[in-house]
């Protein structure tokens, strides 16, 4: 093992996040290409019912829950359920997933959402509780528009491209009237 995952494996059990590999010797199901970024919980204690398709990113501290203990004080028994979430899956920063869900394929959660029910195939869905707002292909193909009209910057713009000073300063000067868009 490396420097660099002796590190990761410390940072990790600091903040309570228990590693992929770990979790998928407890039982987690896993597909190919999974990226789990930055503080990313996945609940370490029924870790064997959450199944996770290919092509899944889950962005910085979302939280794939399969028990819930609000229960548990007043019955003395924890709610649990399984959780499956299709292949080609992008679930955006600081969002929760429930127990007892299921996200299809093709599927964006956008930032910030928490998933309560079931989110069907290509679906677009976002807020408390997550509903679906449009479907993915529709979202995608307005993003795409919009990269017509603002900016779009290569991975020379990002910190793995290492951005330089004047670089930056492009981007936040040229990012002042809205959005844009980083390889």
């Amino acid at each position: 093992m490396g420097f660099k995952q002796k590190l990761l494996g410390v940072r990790s059990k600091l903040i309570g996040e228990n590693s992929t590999e770990k979790l998928i010797k407890r039982g987690l199901k896993v597909g190919k290409n999974f990226n789990r970024q930055s503080r990313c919980i996945i609940d370490g204690s029924h870790c064997w019912l959450i199944t996770i398709g290919d092509n899944v990113t889950f962005a910085p501290r979302v939280h794939i829950l399969a028990h819930d203990a609000s229960t548990k004080r007043h019955l003395d028994y924890t709610k649990i359920g399984k959780v499956n979430i299709g292949n080609n899956v992008f679930i955006g920063a600081g969002s929760i997933v429930l127990p007892n869900v299921e996200i299809g394929n093709n599927v964006v959660i956008g930032a910030g959402s928490v998933v309560t029910k079931d989110i069907p195939d290509n679906s677009l869905a976002v807020g408390n509780p997550a509903k679906v707002v449009g479907n993915v292909q529709e979202y995608l193909n307005k993003q795409k528009k919009l990269m017509e009209t603002r900016p779009v910057y290569d991975a020379s713009y990002t910190l793995t491209g290492e951005i330089t000073d004047v670089k930056k300063e492009q981007m936040k000067s040229e990012l002042q009237e809205g959005i844009g868009f980083v390889k």
